[in-house]
């Protein structure tokens, strides 16, 4: 075992998958001789060439589009969208095209493509470098929507999304780049996608979250054990197809579920989570179904004490947990 970034993470898993199957390319702004903005791709061009690491113009539709092709002559393309609210021009492609492929061809063709697309606020990046719209893509069959928390699942998921079959949206939090540090082994291995992870097993009630928000979950769980309450911690890891099985689980058993997200509330992934454990598990439940989000605005706003107020944190995290725990 190593001990890694979760940038490094990201890296390591590029480095390997390219390594061991030449039809995985990687194409991006900035990502050959730069490295990417964030040095997610450093190094990689000098290893494989200008034809597996491809500067792109600043065209995300281009970006987008030419991977849906590519993969479906057989290609492997890992495109890279710079930043989740740059991602719109190439929704027609992503939605339309790569999501849509196998059930408009009857399983004749298929786009296995793996989108990176680097979101997240915290990080003081303002409007149109702050987003998480992860739940555009959660609603839309044919997708594959991941989301890691760890440098582990960082680079076990990335891995497992290039060797599929499918197109994966592959949401990475800027702010945890560098900000955590985990244990990945030293040989090759993958994580399964579609299955979430108990992180703390718990008997009072149930958190879930995924990304930035799972660590602030984490920090809520210290304080709130403090206090004498069990807390469950469940880390999604991906969101589509998301594992109703464990979370649904550890709903019947603690009674009491608390959902957590760092994008706006109306319509994200935690309001499909709450929807399903009131269809399917209401008679377990010892009180209401909550959630801890970020307000419902159109962008993170810049100035950081704005911020702050705009996203959960694990403060508002044990507040909603307490509150849940008087019914």
């Amino acid at each position: 075992m190593k001990t890694v970034s979760f940038i490094q993470a990201i890296n390591e898993a590029l480095f390997e998958e390219m390594e061991r199957d030449e039809r995985v390319f990687l194409i991006g702004q900035d990502i050959g001789i730069y490295g990417g903005v964030f040095k997610a791709t450093k190094g990689l061009l000098d290893k494989f060439g200008p034809l597996r690491v491809i500067d792109a113009p600043i065209s995300e539709v281009y970006i987008a589009g030419g991977s849906v092709g590519a993969a479906m002559v057989g290609l492997k393309p890992v495109p890279e969208i710079q930043f989740a609210d740059f991602i719109t021009p190439s929704m027609d492609q992503i939605i339309q095209q790569a999501a849509k492929m196998r059930y408009r061809s009857g399983g004749q063709w298929t786009s296995p493509m793996t989108l990176r697309v680097c979101c997240g606020g915290e990080v003081g990046g303002g409007p149109y470098h702050s987003q998480t719209n992860e739940q555009w893509f959660f609603s839309q069959p044919g997708l594959i929507v991941v989301l890691p928390s760890t440098p582990y699942d960082a680079k076990g998921l990335l891995k497992a999304a290039i060797r599929g079959d499918d197109p994966v949206i592959f949401f990475e939090h800027k702010k945890l780049y560098r900000m955590i540090k985990g244990e990945i082994p030293d040989e090759d291995y993958t994580v399964p996608i579609g299955k979430a992870a108990v992180r703390k097993e718990g008997k009072d009630i149930t958190l879930v979250a995924y990304g930035l928000m799972y660590h602030k979950c984490l920090q809520a769980v210290e304080t709130l054990e403090k206090e004498g309450l069990s807390c469950e911690l469940i880390d999604m890891r991906t969101l589509l197809p998301w594992d109703r099985e464990t979370i649904l689980e550890s709903v019947k058993k603690t009674s009491r579920a608390v959902l957590v997200q760092e994008n706006t509330k109306t319509g994200g992934v935690m309001a499909e989570v709450a929807a399903t454990i009131m269809e399917e598990v209401f008679d377990y439940l010892d009180a209401p179904v909550q959630r801890v989000c970020g307000l419902d605005v159109p962008n993170a706003p810049f100035a950081p004490p704005m911020e702050h107020f705009f996203l959960p944190n694990a403060e508002k995290i044990a507040r909603v947990a307490r509150k849940v725990m008087e019914f």
